[in-house]
């Protein structure tokens, strides 16, 4: 009965490799207690799978894609890319009358390095 029905689908599916891929996938589908689209009639879950491909109440097409889906390991989610952070710039000068002009607060190397040898390092404890 089952060659029948690997004739009956290799229209449905022209390749015999795909159709067995696709068929072995339903049939673990249908053992994990996916709803059957046809009547059992006493067969096993590889024929039903067979049988459902070839009277077209399963797509091959939503077979291959469920297929492939449980194959991934690492499904892509399209998440928004990062905006890049506005400069926060200093209020204007007392000059400016120019609204497009922004003022930044720059620092010299050696105003960096004068506040750097100002800090105090955080308290050492004895915990050795």
């Amino acid at each position: 009965m089952a060659r029948v029905t690997v004739e009956d689908c290799v229209d449905k599916v022209d390749n015999r490799f795909e159709l067995v891929l696709l068929a072995s996938h339903r049939a673990r589908m249908i053992s994990s207690g996916s709803q059957l689209t046809i009547d059992r009639d006493n067969d096993k879950n590889p024929v039903v799978a067979l049988r459902e491909i070839a009277d077209e109440t399963v797509s091959p097409a939503d077979l291959k894609e469920d297929l492939i889906h449980s194959l991934q390991k690492h499904v892509e989610v399209d998440e928004p890319e990062a905006e890049p952070v506005p400069l926060i710039a200093s209020p204007k000068p007392a000059g400016s009358d120019n609204e497009g002009d922004m003022a930044f607060d720059r620092m010299s190397e050696e105003e960096l390095l004068r506040g750097l040898e100002n800090m105090v390092p955080p308290d050492k404890t004895d915990d050795f």
